[in-house]
């Protein structure tokens, strides 16, 4: 259950400019989380991130909500006895962060997990975020948190909803253009000229505060994707080699390969350089693997073979800081479906449900994402296939043999939470 469909449902235009709810109004919405998850919802979802803004660029209607509204909500689930607690947040006061989600769990009886990365403005801060974890465990709180695999990034090109000269007034001329268009005028001396004079100008709005101009933090994405690239190989160190102004290099690099080429900006869980505070937190007794984002962000992010990463790169390909297998098949499998309340999978044992991958581990590996224009009116979206998945088997049946459908559909809708077989 979301909490701001919830709370624009009880309160309305308050709810949206994240006005404080009365009781009367608190109880209202614990009522339609508890039903919600009465009805077959895993659980009550709530938001408390910059990152999350609405259409028209405001904050989310449920950023400021109070801990009492929080945890007057978390009770309406422990009446009920059921359902997760999840929470996205900035961490931006972990003490009183962390005296609320500790109400929410002790009040409720209900377990919660929330999301935690890496940030590049305070590079520790997830350490003290797991020794709270650690502390609220030690007191019989059920609290978890979820982690990426990897660095959460964008993707740039052509084809993306951003790319280097998005806002250019010259690149504007043929931005409604397909792309291969695009990639043939951008080809002409004449047409690269203007745009890279206008971009001199420094006229040209630049998106976020200039992150689609971050050249010493993008690269270019190969395939198969390199996820912890070197400094070295940036684009803003790549055109210093060659003794080229960024802009463009860049421009040739986009041009190239009828405009399908992809750059990739690590956002998060990569201060340093590395992924080693990834590792540290995939290794934590009290987190497991999450954030594999397939499709809320469909020209920007492509972050659904997160799975695959955990595989690859944590159980093979990393030169240290690898985990075991089998430990990581625990994490994705087993600890994820309980983290939901999915207690009937997730392990191969008598009277579980019967899903599994079967994986050429050696070759496992994941491409470089693909932009399709499948979505309605031509919508485009990013998939991204991988090599090595043999045979996935979705309740008994094959549904996917050597990465291609079979055209079986055995799965069904999941309602509620699932009880360990007897």
């Amino acid at each position: 259950m979301p909490h701001g469909a919830v709370r624009l449902h009880v309160m309305g235009e308050r709810g949206a400019q994240r006005e404080p709810a009365t009781a009367e109004e608190i109880a209202q919405m614990a009522a339609l989380a508890a039903e919600g998850v009465a009805a077959g919802a895993l659980g009550f979802t709530t938001s408390r991130t910059m990152n999350h803004r609405t259409s028209r660029g405001e904050p989310t209607p449920t950023l400021t909500a109070s801990a009492d509204e929080l945890v007057g909500i978390a009770r309406g689930l422990g009446e009920l006895g059921s359902g997760v607690l999840q929470i996205v947040s900035d961490h931006m006061n972990t003490d009183e962060e962390f005296a609320m989600f500790r109400r929410m769990v002790s009040e409720s009886g209900r377990p919660l997990s929330f999301s935690l990365v890496q940030s590049p403005f305070d590079p520790e801060g997830y350490r003290e975020v797991l020794g709270r974890i650690d502390a609220a465990q030690a007191d019989g709180l059920a609290i978890t948190a979820q982690v990426g695999t990897r660095a959460v990034g964008l993707l740039f090109g052509l084809q993306c909803t951003l790319h280097p000269f998005l806002n250019n007034p010259v690149f504007a001329e043929i931005a409604a253009l397909g792309v291969p268009e695009q990639a043939s005028i951008m080809a002409a001396e004449g047409f690269k000229a203007r745009v890279l004079e206008a971009a001199a100008s420094g006229k040209v709005r630049k998106l976020g505060g200039g992150l689609i101009g971050r050249f010493e933090a993008m690269y270019e994405l190969g395939d198969p994707p390199d996820y912890e690239p070197d400094a070295g190989d940036s684009i803003a160190a790549r055109a210093a080699r060659e003794g080229r102004a960024v802009e463009d290099f860049v421009y040739d690099l986009l041009v190239a390969d009828q405009g399908r080429t992809l750059l990739y900006m690590p956002a998060l869980n990569f201060a340093g350089g590395t992924l080693d505070a990834v590792g540290e937190m995939l290794a934590h007794p009290h987190t497991v693997p999450g954030l594999s984002d397939g499709g809320a962000h469909v020209g920007t992010i492509s972050d659904g073979s997160f799975p695959t990463t955990l595989l690859t790169l944590w159980g093979r390909d990393r030169d240290r800081g690898r985990l075991e297998l089998a430990y990581l098949v625990q994490q994705h499998c087993r600890d994820t479906a309980r983290t939901v309340g999915l207690h009937d999978r997730g392990v191969l044992a008598p009277g579980y449900r019967a899903d599994v991958n079967v994986i050429d581990f050696d070759n496992l590996r994941a491409r470089r994402p693909e932009v399709r224009y499948d979505l309605p009116a031509g919508g485009r979206r990013l998939l991204q296939r991988a090599d090595g998945y043999l045979h996935t088997v979705v309740a008994g049946v094959e549904t996917y043999r050597g990465g291609e459908p079979t055209g079986e559909l055995p799965g069904r809708l999941v309602r509620g939470a699932r009880p360990t077989p007897a």
